[in-house]
């Protein structure tokens, strides 16, 4: 029996029924360095070690960037839906200058803290956490400059729905995750 077209395009798209399953494994990945570093945790007398000094204020600023940047990329969805690709654009073009700001602050910290990723368990846990979601902040950016691209093109800002709005679920992760590595790294310690 043949199906109607609105029984068609009902149905998620492929890419973000892909996105979704991909999503899922980045949780169990993310989940694995979760437990790993609890478990250093509860195995330490000491946490973090006493040479260890995080930079906390600036840190929770950048943080602040990035959840804004979460933000944005909200008010380009809702301009996509509209259908003003110029809004989109430009929603987008703050959402990559916003993560950007926070992948530079990453980045100076990496360089400018006083322990390196060999010297404990409590280094070689931070920079495996922090570093994987650096990497994950860089695919983030480099998507939605493709995204950016995408909008570029002559075909209208809705026809590029399915791959924006999968962008969109990939940077809204990477935001939670970083809440949450926060939360742990900067305040719970």
């Amino acid at each position: 029996m043949a199906r109607s077209r609105s029984e068609v395009s009902a149905q998620p798209s492929l890419i973000a029924v892909g996105t979704v399953v991909w999503l899922a494994s980045e949780l169990m990945f993310f989940g694995g360095l979760f437990a790993a570093y609890f478990t250093l945790r509860s195995e330490a007398r000491v946490w973090p070690p006493s040479s260890v000094q995080l930079e906390t204020l600036i840190s929770a600023i950048a943080t602040v960037a990035l959840l804004l940047s979460s933000l944005t990329l909200v008010f380009g969805t809702q301009a996509l839906v509209r259908g003003d690709k110029r809004a989109v654009q430009r929603w987008y073009a703050i959402t990559i200058l916003l993560g950007a700001l926070f992948l530079a602050n990453q980045i100076r910290e990496f360089f400018s803290l006083t322990f390196g990723v060999s010297s404990n368990s409590y280094g070689s846990i931070y920079y495996a956490m922090t570093g994987f979601h650096a990497a994950h902040v860089f695919a983030g950016l480099v998507l939605l400059s493709i995204g950016l691209i995408l909008l570029a093109g002559e075909q209208s800002a809705h026809d590029r729905s399915p791959a924006l709005d999968s962008i969109a679920y990939f940077w809204h992760f990477v935001d939670v995750v970083w809440v949450l590595l926060f939360l742990t790294i900067f305040v719970i310690r």
